[in-house]
């Protein structure tokens, strides 16, 4: 194993130092015409075998594959086999009026496609100068009919792009990116069946078309929606692995995800949002936390302990979360006592958890007036010990009652912890020196633990 190791290292290494001569050589080959004598004669690298010039090229930028064209007559269609395509704006010369700029960018990707040979597995374009113009509507077609597996389309902000129907007959895509798009899947679109990841980001879609366009992809494995607009979302995929959510979300459902490993969410708030959380009498946290018992990574951002709260109460999980391992969840409200139990049902949960990261969002004058301090004899277990906690960061801690309660109580049921770092909140400075006298008093199960105060 470690002969094949040295022999990929070397590989990679001597590849690096192929492309970096092939870049030198476009360079010079655009910066003057009267060089082109001084490499004629010099043809080191066409009889290295094709799979290995084709890794070059596709690792250059493809401005630098197509002037390879000019190193040799050997050279000259080399390029136009490579499976991966890249475009951005660096493909033309820049300059002051946009226009150029564009109508540049338009003929260079048009010239690529029109002189390509064979399959493209990968296309991608990211540029700020094209927003929605009739000739990304040829390109994608052009690319439905050559097998391509992976799309990426990151266009300028405007007027957004609409998604030609082309694209849902590209029956062999695995990944598909698109960025500021509006999306409309014709009633006879049956699905990717072979995509694997799904990201959509400020893409305007219908609630019923995405719930649809999820569903359909069974082999789907990462997904990501960001600045969705009041969504109810519903999400099926049994074979998803990764997910990450953000914007306003008036409901989430994994109604059938076992298989989830990682999870991202952070959620918006608007008045009408609020006023649906209020209404609500589901529990969240079994709706979405319920049914995903291999768990090892949960990151949830702002609002999200929050909505996992609303509800009736949860009483005892129906679910242990033995692979989960790191938990990291920001702005928790220390004066709701409800997102306190989230937070203690959540961790104590996890057996086998490792790291823990909490942020406060504390109300300090309404937190330091809070009651209700034997809530911690009588919601923690008597018998819970974090036998795998090694690291705890909590930041933005105001120092009101629960905030050290949860710290002490962190610190009396983690047998192996290694390391507490607190940071204080940037509001917080006439009480930082009583923080750190009481962190200093509570008692420690761990002899090996240091607490950690970080003053910014």
């Amino acid at each position: 194993m470690s002969v094949i190791v040295l022999w990929n290292f070397s590989f990679c290494k001597a590849l690096q130092l192929l492309i970096a001569f092939v870049t030198l050589l476009c360079s010079r080959l655009s910066s003057s015409t009267e060089q082109m004598g001084d490499f004629s004669g010099c043809d080191l690298i066409s009889n290295l075998p094709q799979a290995i010039i084709e890794s070059i090229l596709t690792r250059l930028p493809i401005r630098d594959a197509v002037r390879t064209s000019c190193l040799s007559t050997k050279w000259r269609y080399k390029w136009t086999t490579i499976t991966h395509l890249s475009f951005d704006e660096k493909c033309v010369t820049l300059s002051n009026d946009r226009a150029l700029v564009e109508q540049s960018l338009i003929r260079f990707i048009t010239q690529a496609l029109f002189l390509h040979q064979g399959p493209i597995h990968k296309f991608q374009l990211r540029t700020s100068y094209l927003q929605s113009c009739p000739d990304i509507d040829q390109w994608i077609l052009f690319l439905s009919r050559n097998d391509v597996k992976e799309l990426v389309l990151e266009l300028g902000e405007g007027e957004w792009f609409r998604v030609p129907s082309c694209l849902f007959y590209c029956k062999k895509l695995t990944r598909l990116e698109l960025f500021r798009c509006e999306l409309d899947p014709p009633p006879a679109f049956k699905g990717f069946l072979c995509l694997k990841g799904l990201n959509l980001h400020q893409v305007l879609v219908t609630p019923d078309a995405i719930e649809s366009l999820i569903s359909s992809c069974p082999l789907l494995e990462s997904l990501a929606l960001s600045y969705s607009d009041s969504l109810a979302l519903n999400i099926c995929a049994p074979n998803l692995r990764y997910l990450c959510l953000e914007g306003e979300f008036k409901d989430i459902c994994l109604e059938n995800t076992p298989l989830l490993v990682a999870i991202s969410v952070a959620m918006y708030m608007t008045d009408d949002i609020a006023e649906h959380f209020e209404q609500s009498s589901n529990c969240n946290f079994v709706k979405f936390l319920g049914g995903i018992p291999l768990l090892e990574r949960l990151v949830g951002h702002i609002y999200f302990t929050k909505y996992l709260s609303i509800g009736n109460d949860l009483g005892i999980l129906p679910i242990t979360y033995n692979r989960l391992k790191i938990i990291e969840l920001y702005q928790v409200s220390f004066e709701d006592m409800k997102e306190i139990l989230v937070v203690l049902r959540l961790i104590t949960s996890a057996p086998n958890l490792k790291e823990l990261q909490i942020s406060g969002s504390s109300n300090t004058l309404a937190a330091i007036e809070a009651s209700d301090l034997d809530f911690w004899e009588k919601q923690c277990p008597s018998d819970c010990t974090f036998r795998r906690l090694k690291v705890v960061n909590m930041t933005d801690m105001s120092g009101v009652p629960h905030e050290m309660e949860f710290m002490k109580f962190l610190l009396k049921k983690s047998p192996v912890l290694e390391m507490m770092s607190v940071t204080p909140s940037a509001y917080v400075l006439e009480g930082q020196l009583n923080m750190l006298i009481e962190l200093a008093r509570f008692k420690r199960a761990s002899p090996e633990a240091e607490v950690i105060f970080i003053q910014d």
